[in-house]
């Protein structure tokens, strides 16, 4: 399952009115989603690859890093794209497709959104595992690692199962051009996001306002220690 976000390069600039500015900006996929294929390719004994993305850009490289097919799922005018609305559309298709095995990033970069996991298996009744340190199949389940706050956590899942990937589960591929050419070859097939059960209406969440940071203060040099203990109590910091 593939989400998208702004290139970490890019400079965050707030548009007049509120908002961020999003014109001439370079979409790549989630790292955290880029994680999820690499285990998926790495995974793959038999049948498809399949990736989902609700917005269109970078589909082919998850194509070229050797996803089998992607689905656009095309949002109609106003729709939301919220945690709940991605994970409606991918239990559609997962009801359609009956995989055995369901890869997401663990969070997107851009909304800090961590969710969307959680709800499709609480969408399909399925067993996940969340946070993936280490994934490894057995006959008719999946052994897991994860990554806890006291350390780590194995488990057996049976299969049909959900798992998000965790930073370290593996460094992902690069798109190689001979492979980028190859995806242009591959079937990429566009549904309305309507067809798999996501209703059309405002958003969920409601942004109230989007303003830049201050601006920095310049610093100031101290000659001593008690110096500095000074002025922060003073500025009322201790």
């Amino acid at each position: 399952v593939a989400d998208l976000a702004p290139m970490s390069v890019w400079a965050v600039r707030v548009a007049p009115g509120g908002g961020v500015h999003t014109q001439g900006v370079k979409h790549s996929l989630n790292p955290f989603c880029e994680i999820a294929l690499e285990e998926a390719v790495r995974l793959r004994e038999a049948g498809d690859i399949l990736t989902l993305s609700l917005p269109q850009e970078t589909l082919r490289t998850a194509l070229a890093m050797g996803a089998d097919r992607a689905v656009l799922a095309e949002l109609a005018e106003g729709a939301a794209a919220g945690p709940r609305e991605v994970a409606t559309a991918l239990a559609a298709l997962v009801q359609k497709l009956q995989p055995q095995l369901v890869l997401l990033g663990k969070q997107a970069i851009d909304d800090d959104c961590n969710q969307t996991g959680q709800l499709l298996a609480a969408m399909l009744d399925w067993p996940q595992g969340t946070f993936a340190s280490r994934v490894q199949l057995e006959a008719g389940a999946v052994l897991v690692e994860r990554e806890v706050d006291g350390g780590l956590e194995t488990l057996r899942l049976r299969l049909p199962a959900v798992l998000t990937a965790d930073l370290r589960l593996n460094e992902p591929r690069y798109a190689t051009l001979p492979n980028i050419m190859k995806a242009k070859k591959k079937p990429l097939e566009v549904l309305p996001a309507a067809e798999l059960g996501v209703a059309a209406g405002p958003p969920r969440l409601k942004v109230l306002q989007v303003r830049e940071p201050p601006p920095r203060a310049g610093g100031e040099r101290v000659e001593s220690v008690e110096s500095l203990l000074g002025k922060l109590r003073h500025a009322g910091r201790i």
